[in-house]
């Protein structure tokens, strides 16, 4: 190639850079993101970066609950929901029977750790104990090397994608294959941080959460999967390693292949610095 090609094809790669360049500094518009409680700070800080990295994007962000965020994604108030639980197969079928196949992305892992005040003598239990806990078989914490006080018992309310997931792991199912249902009596709060605000509070209470919302004046007790067996606490390597056993990933979803800014969020939270962000919120990175 002579001189004069060679500068053609310089001058061409500095224009398609510079292209790039200026489609990036360029993308702009608002998206709208609902859905997890347990995931709404780590959303809220992929969009404060996002933002930053694209000063005329708006990002909002809502919780409310995985089914609300579905819901919400379905009817097409929102660009991305954010998910502690997969979809239904019915959740799937209602938003494709409005042309839009819902597409899943894996953005986080999370152990959910289960927590106790502090001065709770009680720091370990095991998955058969947390069972008979929170579907009302026990009832006072002496039964379980405590002091002589009623157990309170909180959970997140039924629209919760972490409600669910406990619901499924832990309660487990009944001999005719029916799902366990949680004590009358636990307190149904409609957030992860009400459940960290109300066992600071009160001794006598147990609740559960996204390990995100750990906080010196909750105690996570060690959990393990049978009475003889090691109990864990929740962390990064007990949960990418599985050893801890209320496990589970994190989702964002889409309405059809995500478009525009939906497409560039999505990959901006895969990215590295995406992935940054998960740690640096507690969970666990996916990559």
């Amino acid at each position: 190639m002579d001189r004069t090609g060679m500068k053609w094809v310089l001058a061409l790669g500095l224009i398609i850079g510079s292209a790039g360049r200026s489609a990036a500094e360029e993308l702009q518009g608002s998206l709208q993101i609902k859905g997890s409680d347990t995931m709404v700070n780590l959303c809220q800080a992929w969009a404060e970066a996002f933002m930053a990295k694209h000063p005329k994007v708006t990002v909002a962000v809502t919780g409310g609950g995985s089914g609300t965020g579905i819901a919400a994604l379905i009817g097409a108030t929102c660009d991305l929901a954010a998910a502690s639980r997969k979809m239904t197969e019915k959740e799937i079928a209602a938003s494709s029977a409005k042309g839009a196949v819902p597409q899943e992305w894996t953005v986080a892992l999370d152990g959910l750790a289960v927590v106790v005040h502090p001065k709770n003598p009680v720091k370990q239990l095991t998955l058969q104990q947390l069972a008979d806990l929170f579907t009302g078989k026990v009832r006072n914490w002496r039964e379980l090397g405590g002091r002589d006080a009623a157990v309170v018992l909180l959970s997140r309310e039924v629209n919760s994608g972490t409600h669910v997931y406990f619901k499924e792991h832990v309660l487990g199912k009944t001999a005719d294959g029916h799902t366990r249902e949680f004590a009358p009596d636990a307190l149904l709060l409609p957030s992860s941080q009400a459940i960290a605000d109300e066992v600071a509070a009160n001794p006598t209470a147990i609740g559960y959460y996204g390990m995100g919302y750990l906080n010196p004046k909750n105690v996570a007790v060690g959990v393990a999967k049978a009475a003889g067996e090691p109990s864990v606490t929740p962390s990064e390597e007990a949960v990418r390693s599985g050893r801890y056993p209320i496990s589970r990933p994190l989702f964002l979803y889409s309405r059809g292949a995500p478009q525009g800014l939906a497409k560039a969020f999505i990959e901006f939270v895969m990215s590295a610095d995406g992935q940054r962000i998960v740690k640096q919120i507690d969970f666990v990175p996916v990559q």
